[in-house]
């Protein structure tokens, strides 16, 4: 504890507003820089430092073809990544951030590599078309793995956590939990995920009705016992960590706001150290970013999750973080005293 007052949103507005400028004149980037100093309590924030949290899982309800991928796609891209060649390598390398790897519940055995934490819960969720996806104790692990490793990344020297996923069926999970915890219809939380037709989303959306109709769960922790998966449950937890540590985390696409929901409703204090990086072309993302009262960054159509969205954020955090920071206070500038 420092003794210091905390820092309110008036007095950053007042310092934000003393600037050389036209007060308000940087719109929606003054609303980050005050929510930069929020989180962290400091009127001169920090994004330099930041990093991307992969969380990967399997997903029992691919059993019954919810994906056009097989599950050996999370595999394979897990793979990729750590080869440095995926999507979310490219964009980390452009704006400056790092990634690492967590194995949440990938279903085969993955080698040792450097950035790669071995964290598994389980091989892969069970069916939730037809059973609890994961146990009570599963779940709560989940959740716990998911903040100590947010804690210990952010102890290692991290400004902003940036979350991403991977997991052949997860936008499947991501829609039960939506339709659970919104709440909102299952035909508005159904979307196309990795590309489905009209005919795949037809049989997407009688699967996860039968899975819906397995369980009346609505309770967030029995929510996530009966329809998540381990990687949706440990960024959930991750946001916990954040949020205990005072650290933005910044929120990707359609999963990663699922993993959000399910992080808020259980802790509704958490919801202010999130930033929602865009809007995805996802069906049912623009309605939940709604209901969570989160107004995007960016608006690019993308779908591809992996935490991509989050990384074209990071230069506008940068940005925001700046601004406090690096910019003249007017009477400073009439004065003469730069």
């Amino acid at each position: 504890m420092t003794g210091l007052p905390p820092i309110t949103e008036a007095a950053v507005r007042a310092r934000l507003d003393a600037q050389a400028r036209p007060p308000g004149s940087l719109g929606r980037i003054e609303d980050v820089a005050v929510q930069l100093a929020l989180i962290q309590q400091r009127m001169n924030p920090r994004a330099d430092a930041i990093r991307l949290l992969i969380f990967a899982a399997d997903h029992g309800l691919t059993e019954d073809g919810v994906s056009r991928y097989p599950a050996e796609v999370t595999q394979a891209m897990v793979a990729t990544f750590l080869a440095g060649k995926g999507t979310a390598n490219a964009f980390a390398r452009a704006v400056g951030a790092e990634v690492t790897i967590i194995d949440a519940g990938v279903n085969p055995d993955l080698a040792p590599h450097p950035v790669l934490i071995d964290a598994k819960v389980g091989r892969g969720t069970r069916n939730a078309a037809r059973d609890p996806a994961m146990t009570l104790s599963e779940a709560e692990q989940a959740l716990q793995r998911g903040r100590e490793l947010a804690i210990a990344v952010i102890e290692r020297g991290t400004d902003v956590l940036a979350l991403g996923e991977m997991g052949i069926g997860n936008s499947s999970s991501a829609a039960l939990l939506m339709h659970r915890l919104a709440p909102a219809s299952l035909s508005d939380s159904v979307g196309q995920g990795a590309g489905h037709d009209a005919d795949g989303l037809a049989h997407k959306l009688s699967v996860l009705t039968r899975a819906s109709e397995r369980s009346d769960a609505v309770e967030p922790l029995e929510v996530l016992r009966q329809f998540g998966g381990f990687e949706i449950a440990m960024m959930a937890g991750a946001i916990h960590g954040a949020a205990d540590r005072s650290t933005p985390v910044v929120i990707d696409g359609f999963i990663c706001t699922a993993a959000a929901l399910v992080a808020i409703r259980l802790r509704p204090e958490t919801g202010a150290v999130c930033l929602f990086a865009h809007r995805s072309a996802e069906a049912g993302h623009d309605r939940m970013l709604k209901i969570l009262g989160a107004e995007p960054l960016l608006d690019l159509g993308l779908r591809l999750g992996e935490g991509t969205g989050a990384l074209l954020a990071a230069p506008l955090l940068r940005a925001a973080a700046a601004l406090l920071s690096d910019v003249a206070r007017l009477d400073d500038v009439m004065a003469g005293r730069l």
